[in-house]
């Protein structure tokens, strides 16, 4: 693990460089998973579902009799699930849920002087979830998605999913996912985004996926709606002397076992501490289970930053704009109202970034790679489409009418100053 000393001047290039936000557009092998990308979505566009058989078996190794799965054998998975396990899905689907209902929207209307203005507020007709599978287990990730989307109204939600596992189709069930399909990688974006003779098109495809599915997801946006480019997870621990440094290890190693790529940053004003936490995280990569992928994870990107005071550290993590934000300093609430840009802040020392993960409530679906910037976490607003609706009366065009005619004179489009002109002042076109 790096350890780095920052100064204010510094701040920029670290990020950028040192700390692994460089350009992914520059990269060969995005490049070319890119075209091959390009390739199976229009091997599936236009051959449906004997495309995605066909691409599943060449690259997962798969034969897929049926691509949907069955009530039945839904039923028989969920029977494999422990009742701990149920007891655990079934709180924290309740807990996302209620966090989640008082994001629903709701339209209004204005009416005044003959002008009736309406917005209103629907759910989309129908989403798909991408979710890993095979070796990965992640019923979070399905109640993350499904549930706004349930809570937004959606009629018909979609699972798509390479070999789910019985928990992550007990989530599925509780989250209420119409129908499940056991395809995966970027033929399952494709199925979703055209539609095949067994996969109805979607409106909108959310949910993480490997740098395959990032890219369809990036490919098919404008044929269909997406959530975001999830990249690689990131967590920054924003720390002071008195912080513990078993702690801020164990958070970091809790996101860098997701991922080679996954980056897990430490920024302290403390050298102490710094030092302690670079070592506490050897001890503890020791005895984990994931430690090679961790282990990659914190020698290509994980570091310990040192700057001058809180100030500077703030100052950095809205630079950054992490994923995941962790607090574990004096003043934690006052720290945490000077955050700007994070998907995520966890405040103070007894709130593991893990609780996020699962069910304390808000949504672990977060911008990644800068993207808190601008980005939100998923939500019920990510389900719902706004419409306006307007009515004038005859006396309200009249009132308006000559107003509009100016703008549109200004834009030089004549037809549009006509057609009030025709209701207001009469004559032929």
């Amino acid at each position: 693990m790096r350890v780095i000393h920052l100064t204010d001047a510094d701040r920029e290039a670290a990020i950028d460089k040192v700390l692994g936000r460089g350009d992914p557009f520059a990269d060969p092998a995005a490049r070319a998973i890119a075209e091959r990308v390009r390739q199976i979505l229009e091997e599936v566009r236009r051959g449906g579902d004997a495309a995605v058989r066909a691409l599943t078996e060449s690259i997962e190794g798969r034969k897929l009799p049926a691509l949907e799965l069955s009530q039945a054998e839904w039923d028989a998975a969920i029977a494999h699930v422990t009742p701990a396990v149920k007891h655990a899905l079934a709180l924290a689907h309740e807990r996302i849920r209620t966090f989640h209902l008082p994001q629903a929207a709701r339209g209004y209307v204005t009416d005044e002087a003959g002008i009736r203005l309406e917005l209103r507020v629907a759910p989309l007709e129908r989403v798909g979830l991408y979710v890993p599978g095979g070796s990965a287990r992640y019923p979070s990730s399905v109640l993350m998605t499904a549930v706004p989307a349930k809570v937004a109204g959606v009629p018909e939600v979609l699972m798509v999913t390479p070999g789910p596992s019985p928990e992550t189709l007990c989530a599925a069930r509780l989250a209420g996912v119409d129908r499940v399909f056991v395809i995966g990688g970027a033929q399952a974006i494709a199925a979703l985004a055209f539609g095949t003779e067994s996969i109805p098109r979607v409106d909108k495809i959310v949910g993480p996926g490997n740098a395959w599915v990032a890219e369809a997801k990036r490919q098919v946006f404008g044929v269909v709606d997406i959530d975001q480019i999830a990249g690689p997870s990131e967590i920054l621990v924003l720390a002071d002397e008195d912080a513990d440094p078993a702690w801020i290890a164990a958070d970091l190693l809790s996101q860098a076992e997701h991922d080679p790529a996954a980056s897990a940053i430490l920024v302290t004003p403390s050298v102490a501490l710094a030092e302690a936490t670079k070592a506490e995280v050897g001890r503890q990569l020791e005895r984990l289970p994931r430690r090679d992928i961790a282990a990659e994870s914190i020698s290509g990107q994980g570091a310990a930053v040192i700057v001058r005071d809180l100030d500077a550290a703030i100052a950095f993590a809205n630079r950054y704009a992490p994923e995941h934000l962790s607090i574990q300093a004096a003043g934690a609430d006052a720290l945490a109202a000077r955050i700007t840009t994070a998907g995520a802040i966890f405040v103070g020392a007894h709130t593991p970034e893990a609780a996020g993960d699962y069910l304390a409530g808000p949504n672990h679906v977060l911008p990644t790679a800068g993207a808190a910037r601008y980005g939100s976490p998923l939500g019920v607003y990510d389900f719902e489409k706004r419409t306006s609706l307007l009515r004038y009366s005859e006396a309200a065009l009249r009132a308006h009418g000559a107003a509009i005619e100016v703008l549109a004179e200004v834009e030089g489009l004549g037809a549009h100053g006509r057609a009030v002109a025709i209701r207001t002042r009469g004559g032929t076109p």
